[in-house]
């Protein structure tokens, strides 16, 4: 590994599928709570077409729209995942992005069939967009605080 590089050269896949099943499992927790709250709040009944049905996500209906921001609330909490489990702003994208996929591919299991709902992909795309840049801000942030190099009082020389 060379010298002030923070894990630039180190390919540790065991790393990499640890964060991911712990960012899809974020994902997946955040947007169970987010709906129940949102199921909660129209009144009605808990189904997992909510998680991982397109049809339930639309503009006509209050249900329909609150599921939409469910899912746009769960990307903050994304987010946050992104910041706390993987700490890089060059990776955010990457995980962002599977995160989605992966979510589209269970989405057409679960549906046996793809996604063609227009504000289901709407509400994807704006979802990985507020994810992945929450991320990179979180993250450089952390990146870019002063590292104190030293302890002792400082003496003018």
């Amino acid at each position: 590994m060379a010298i002030g590089q923070f894990r630039s050269c180190v390919w540790d896949p065991v790393l990499i599928v640890a964060q991911m099943l712990t960012l899809q499992c974020v994902f997946y927790a955040g947007l169970g709570f987010c709906v129940c709250l949102v199921d909660y709040i129209a009144g009605s009944h808990r189904a997992l077409d909510h998680l991982f049905g397109y049809q339930a996500l639309h503009f006509r209906t209050l249900q329909g729209k609150l599921l939409m921001t469910a899912s746009v609330l769960n990307a903050l909490i994304g987010g946050l995942g992104l910041w706390y489990v993987v700490q890089r702003t060059k990776q955010c994208w990457d995980f962002a992005g599977t995160v989605y996929v992966i979510h589209v591919i269970v989405c057409c299991f679960v549906n046996a069939h793809f996604p063609d709902s227009a504000s289901w992909w709407l509400t994807v795309t704006v979802s990985v967009i507020i994810m992945t840049v929450l991320g990179e801000f979180l993250c450089m942030r952390t990146e870019l605080k002063a590292i104190p190099l030293s302890v002792g009082s400082k003496v003018d020389l």
